[in-house]
């Protein structure tokens, strides 16, 4: 039962972070309360290896 709540913790403080990294950093604007984050967000994003447009994914 235990692992199941915390599973269940762990997919709910990951939604979060995805719906605040869409809803202000991706956009382009700083969280209101705290914009240390938003950075820390953007540079980990940024890190990340990504697939451009102009890259074919069918390699």
């Amino acid at each position: 039962m235990l692992s199941i709540v915390l599973m269940m913790g762990l997919a709910l403080v990951l939604s979060v972070a995805v719906v605040v990294y869409v809803a202000f950093p991706h956009r382009g604007e700083d969280l209101p309360l705290v914009p240390q984050l938003g950075d820390a967000m953007r540079k980990g994003v940024d890190s990340l290896p990504t697939i451009g447009d102009h890259e074919d994914i069918r390699a």
